[in-house]
């Protein structure tokens, strides 16, 4: 049905406003009122305009939407994983927008119907494009359990279009309270047996986002935008976003962070160990998306990022490191009493406000001694709470917060929080303060021993660190894979074609082992010379052992002359006078499997790692070698390998 309306001429020319405008009116409201839950209709009041307007049913029977798809990037491959497909109705029609479509579905008992028909041209347009990897596919709880959706509709639709269903993932968009937890268990373990992957959309924004993780089990949790944006100078973010990975970790969970808009947030996000990302940053949706990134975000992707270390420097350090306890005073107390404070306690920066252990305010010495410095001020005032004085948003800062990145935070907030200094809580509740001077001070001697220790070409961390972060991890009762790299036939590289060529060649594979690290849970340390040692607790070390391998046998053929890649080395004469062919230098990994139980210290975890460095050392070309210590039984009977080989030419 359509509806014709003209513009508000008739109801002008009653004006002024007299009893048959109000009879017209009336007659008017009630037709509109009859037509509701069938039209939109829409007054251009001044306007000689005829505006035709679509009924839901227009949309339905002509199949009046279009689809967008917005690219799902892999931060480890630095490659598109999938794309969400999104939908929009009529072109110059309120209803182009989604919220007002499902809106106005929902008012007229249609939501089911367009639900479907955006399903269907989604896939369409999927399909017609041949568009690679996975398909995020939006479904609402309700369609999830109708038995219109269950009876396998959309699975036929799919074989019509030659899409298989393990390319398909469901998102599940929570719109409104989910009660039938049970329903769509059993809804969702119909849609795994026929191959369909599923997510839950805005984690941390929905009514029941946690319980629908723990209950659905998800391959893909989609954090809620408000998470995102700004994290790179929000500590709370921060944490809570490493909290999600660390249960999605333990879940088999991957974590996609939605609505990326700046480098900052994508460089943050990526540090933190996400595993996917979406948002206008990487890319904005579109009728026809793009299959590769763009230059500036495979720039960041390339970038070298330092891993997290958790031995004593700025990333290990926490917040309670520079904990100072101060008296906090109560919201009643008196500015009189607050004021004989600071006069007792001449180094007394600042006096937090608590209420019933939880702070809700800060006063600063200076702001309030230049306060009652006024006149009358001090007789008008101190008779009143201290309330009236604080600051009541001071920066709150959990104790384990890494103090770099409260000095990240702070170097892009205002220079407030550091004058005035911030409250330290534990799990929100009071326990101190801290100031800017002594995190300056914290951040400074954590560098220079950094420092200290530091391979100066390449910038790692050398051998008293790497061997305090594996004392480190022995205590903590952690297994964890220790791979000890080096690059084969790389002394006559450098005595042939001399120490620039040859440094350029450490810092390449310093680089290469930067790249296939994670930031959060893998350490690279540099022993000296073209040595290298990496302890690994990505639960995917071994792939990414295989991922440097082949990325130096890719990538590494760009810093040799032509004429010795031609050759497949280069000549030169040895001490005997006798000219030798030397192969290209390669890369070797020897891997040691640590269970704390079986080693005593570091040196018995550097012997094993040397031991498979060798064996890796032994097959030509670039190889690793993968050597694991049976549990205490079987190492008690002499058997002392078992061994992994693996060879990239």
């Amino acid at each position: 049905m359509k509806v014709v309306l003209q513009n508000s001429e008739i109801l002008e020319r009653l004006a002024p406003r007299g009893p048959w405008f109000q009879i017209l009116q009336s007659i008017c409201n009630a037709a509109l009122t009859q037509l509701k839950h069938s039209v939109i209709i829409l007054l251009y009041p001044a306007t000689h305009r005829i505006l035709t307007v679509k009924t839901l049913q227009d949309i339905l029977k002509q199949r009046d939407l279009s689809a967008l798809f917005q690219p799902v990037m892999d931060f480890s491959s630095g490659t598109i994983f999938g794309f969400e497909g999104l939908i929009r109705g009529p072109a110059n029609n309120p209803l182009h927008s989604p919220i007002n479509l499902f809106g106005a579905a929902k008012q007229q008992g249609l939501s089911l119907e367009i639900e479907m028909l955006c399903r269907q041209i989604i896939l369409e347009s999927f399909a017609a494009q041949n568009l690679p990897g996975q398909l995020f596919l939006n479904v609402s709880p309700e369609a999830l359990t109708d038995p219109s959706f269950k009876n396998g509709q959309t699975l036929a639709y799919l074989e019509n279009l030659g899409i298989n269903p393990k390319r398909v993932i469901i998102e599940i968009t929570e719109n409104q309270p989910t009660f039938d937890f049970e329903g769509m268990r059993k809804a969702l373990l119909h849609y795994r047996s026929m191959g369909f992957q599923i997510a839950i959309d805005d984690l941390g924004e929905g009514f029941s986002s946690l319980r629908l993780w723990s209950e659905l089990r998800p391959e893909f949790v989609k954090v809620d935008m408000h998470f995102v944006q700004g994290v790179n100078a929000d500590p709370l973010k921060q944490q809570f976003l490493r909290s999600i990975q660390s249960i999605a970790l333990s879940s088999g969970t991957k974590v996609i962070a939605e609505g990326i808009e700046t480098a900052a947030e994508f460089k943050t996000i990526r540090d933190i160990g996400i595993a996917c990302g979406q948002g206008y940053f990487i890319a904005r949706p579109n009728h026809i998306p793009p299959l590769n990134l763009s230059a500036e975000v495979g720039c960041l992707i390339n970038s070298i990022h330092p891993a997290e270390q958790p031995y004593s420097n700025s990333r290990s350090v926490t917040v309670e490191t520079i904990l100072r306890y101060v008296e906090p005073a109560q919201p009643e107390t008196e500015i009189e009493k607050i004021f004989a404070d600071f006069t007792e306690h001449k180094n007394l920066r600042a006096i937090p406000v608590v209420k019933n252990g939880r702070p809700v305010g800060l006063i600063n010495r200076y702001e309030f001694v230049d306060n009652l410095a006024q006149p009358y001020r001090r007789e008008l005032l101190g008779k009143k709470p201290c309330t009236d004085m604080m600051n009541a948003a001071p920066l709150l800062v959990e104790k384990s917060t890494p103090i770099h990145e409260l000095s990240g935070f702070l170097s892009e907030s205002e220079i407030r929080h550091f004058a005035d200094g911030f409250i330290i809580t534990e799990q929100g509740r009071y326990i101190g303060i801290g100031s800017g001077q002594d995190l300056l001070r914290e951040i400074t001697k954590a560098q220079l021993e950094t420092a200290r220790y530091a391979n100066p070409l390449t910038l790692l961390p050398g051998n008293v660190p790497i061997n305090e972060h594996i004392e480190h991890l022995l205590q903590s009762g952690k297994s964890f894979a220790v791979c000890y790299g080096d690059l084969d036939n790389f002394k006559p590289f450098n005595d042939m074609c001399g120490y620039r060529k040859g440094d350029e060649l450490i810092q390449f594979t310093a680089r290469l082992f930067g790249n296939i690290c994670d930031p959060v849970h893998d350490f690279i340390g540099h022993i000296g010379g073209d040595d290298f040692i990496l302890v690994l607790q990505s639960k995917d070390w071994e792939q990414r052992c295989h991922r440097a391998l082949f990325a130096f046998a890719r990538t590494s053929a760009a810093l040799f002359d032509k004429d010795h890649r031609s050759i497949g080395g280069y000549l030169s004469g040895d001490r005997q006078g006798r000219i030798v062919h030397h192969p290209l230098p390669t890369l070797s990994i020897g891997v040691a499997w640590v269970i704390p139980e079986l080693f005593g210290s570091h040196h018995e975890v550097a012997e094993a790692a040397t031991a498979a460095k060798k064996m890796a050392k032994e097959k030509p070309g670039n190889s690793l070698f993968i050597e694991r210590r049976r549990l205490q039984l079987q190492a008690a009977t002499g058997e002392q390998y078992q061994g992994a080989e693996a060879h990239y030419g």
